[in-house]
């Protein structure tokens, strides 16, 4: 049974996110150009099936004949506080991006407190098996896969990131295994990647491990869950992006000197001026020419890391 406790906190942040979401996208719509298949079962959690969905977003154009013409492809992993979001809060985020030459898949996930750590992760393993599964159907180039992760979602990638390509932290993750399907890079935006040590007032990182985690943030999940302490040298090539005026600004610098340590290659950006100060994942707006730039350069990122 959920913590109430827990799920007041939940709802909460839910309507607060949710309004702030709907304000950000209420003029935006379907690009002419993009075309997009909606509302597909990637999961089987008979009780959760709604948040195990997911989109696929294509340039129009890119197809030959009745054939759909091989793309690479871009997962976008959805932030939220562990709590909130879905794939429908990063549509027109996604669909931006497949203007940009790519195949987009964009998926919701199981979220706390309802369900815990690691249900995150066995989505995301199977939104990438999904790919691979249904690489001729959508025209995926399983050999060029990307993805990207903002806030929680950096998180949570940075963490699959690990598990993928760290055989030790695998461990962890027994219902991860080998796919055929190469995860060339990716891009942390905005992310939070450890969760002890200096908090930040804006996010109750205590409260928010608790209610993620299935015994309530022990030592042993709090080292499980962070992301800096398990980043080995097969960890993707990376794009770590943050701003003047996000509020995790200062995590940034904590993954980009575990990606050094390791010896991983990453680029690392902080866009915005103290002058003209940005906020939390700015990107997703795609009504800032910042957000234009920013997702450029992370989409010209990836496609250097192409073969």
């Amino acid at each position: 049974m959920t913590n109430s406790k827990h799920q007041i906190e939940a709802d909460k942040i839910r309507k607060q996110f949710s309004e702030g979401d709907a304000k950000r996208d209420a003029e935006q719509k379907t690009p002419d150009d993009v075309m997009r298949f909606d509302n597909i079962l990637y999961g089987d959690d008979k009780e959760f099936q709604k948040w195990q969905l997911l989109d696929v977003y294509r340039p129009k154009g890119a197809e030959k004949s009745s054939v759909l013409a091989k793309l690479p492809v871009i997962v976008i992993v959805h932030g939220g506080a562990w709590v909130y979001g879905d794939k429908d809060v990063y549509q027109f985020y996604g669909m931006s991006l497949a203007r940009r030459g790519f195949a987009v898949v964009n998926y919701s996930y199981r979220l706390a407190p309802e369900k815990k750590f690691p249900a995150s992760m066995q989505d995301t393993e199977k939104v990438f098996r999904w790919i691979v599964d249904n690489a001729e159907q959508y025209g995926f180039d399983t050999q060029n896969v990307f993805a990207v992760g903002d806030s929680a979602g950096a998180h949570l990638l940075a963490l699959y990131a690990s598990a993928v390509t760290n055989a030790e932290y695998a461990k962890n993750f027994p219902f991860i295994g080998k796919k055929n399907l190469t995860l060339r890079g990716i891009a942390l935006n905005c992310g939070k990647y450890k969760m002890d040590g200096e908090q930040e007032k804006e996010l109750q990182t205590e409260l928010l491990v608790e209610i993620l985690m299935p015994k309530g943030g022990t030592s042993d999940e709090l080292h499980l869950i962070d992301a800096t302490a398990h980043v080995a040298a097969n960890f993707p090539p990376s794009f770590v992006m943050t701003c003047r005026g996000d509020f995790l600004v200062r995590q940034a610098p904590l993954i980009t000197n575990a990606l050094k340590t390791a010896g991983v290659p990453y680029e690392y950006r902080c866009y915005g001026t103290d002058e003209k100060a940005l906020w939390h994942v700015f990107h997703c707006d795609m009504r800032l020419p910042e957000a234009d730039i920013c997702n450029n350069e992370e989409c010209d990122f990836f496609k250097k890391l192409m073969k």
